[in-house]
């Protein structure tokens, strides 16, 4: 996945569920105000940062009532500052009050992906290596928040267990080795990539023998990991994990590892601070 590549399939899915977790058989407090009653609102970003899930918030309305209008002003993956309107709304006050937090929800935890990957690839800048997501992303939200990570300028590892092979210890002990695990790998699913995960540089040398794509390095100091760039030698990719963090990172890129996998990109975040302003309220009869 891939910033230029069409959003997830599954907008609407996340959207539908959001909102029935919020509204569920009706906004109370909205049926307060006249049905007739419009407004027109904004949203506006109380910091900097890299914007993400605008078509998430459009979908939230768009589900809601077809007739709200929303202009933006800022595209996904764009900087924003600090008291910076991101779009106007036009509509319905109470579709408007309804889907206010569902839809800024989505974009303040996308927007803090998406920020939080922009930083640590500015940490990496001058490097040739790359920042991988994980698997550790918030449940149900797996597509949207692996979308942000390209939005922020970072890449896709896998999307989930079905894409791609990766060799973890246990599996390797229930394999009985690295290359028996190997073996197995490339027989079964001779089209899919295969990535090992090693502890040591013998356990490194196992799995360049047995025709590993990747392996990753895990928890291993920077001075092993020269090392393993060194017995590597280019014939096959190494992913760098464990301890990182935006202070260890640019050490860890001048290993000359491939790539750098960051599990707080999608776990560890803090949400975007965004708010909704209500800006002219009319009568239409």
């Amino acid at each position: 996945m891939s910033k230029s590549a069409p959003l997830p399939p599954t907008v609407c899915e996340d959207v539908t569920r959001a909102l029935h977790e919020d509204i569920g058989s009706g906004d109370l407090t909205a049926a307060l105000i006249p049905e007739h009653q419009q407004c027109s609102a904004s949203v506006i970003s109380r910091e900097a940062a890299t914007l993400c899930g605008s078509a998430w918030f459009d979908e939230v309305f768009r589900q809601l009532d077809p007739l709200v209008e929303i202009t933006w002003h800022v595209a996904d993956g764009d900087q924003v500052q600090a008291d910076q309107q991101l779009c106007t709304l036009q509509g319905p006050a109470r579709t408007i009050l309804s889907g206010e937090r569902s839809g800024l929800n989505f974009l303040q935890t996308l927007s803090a992906t998406a920020t939080l990957t922009q930083r640590y690839v500015a940490a990496l800048s001058g490097t040739q290596c790359k920042i991988l997501d994980t698997r550790k992303t918030l449940p149900g939200l797996r597509l949207a928040q692996k979308y942000a990570v390209t939005c922020g300028g970072g890449h896709n590892h896998r999307i989930g267990l079905y894409d791609m092979v990766l060799i973890k210890e246990n599996h390797i002990m229930a394999a009985g080795s690295i290359g028996v695990a190997v073996a197995q790998a490339h027989k079964l699913f001779p089209d899919v990539r295969v990535e090992v995960e090693v502890e040591t540089l013998s356990e490194l040398q196992q799995a360049i023998e047995s025709g590993a794509d990747v392996i990753m390095l895990d928890n291993m100091d920077n001075t092993t990991m020269k090392k393993a760039v060194s017995i590597a030698d280019k014939r096959c990719q190494l992913e760098a994990s464990g301890g990182v963090n935006l202070e260890t990172i640019p050490a860890i890129a001048q290993t000359g590892v491939d790539f750098i996998s960051v599990g707080l990109l999608t776990k560890d975040i803090k949400a975007v601070d965004l708010s909704m302003r209500f800006q002219h309220i009319s009568d239409i009869l």
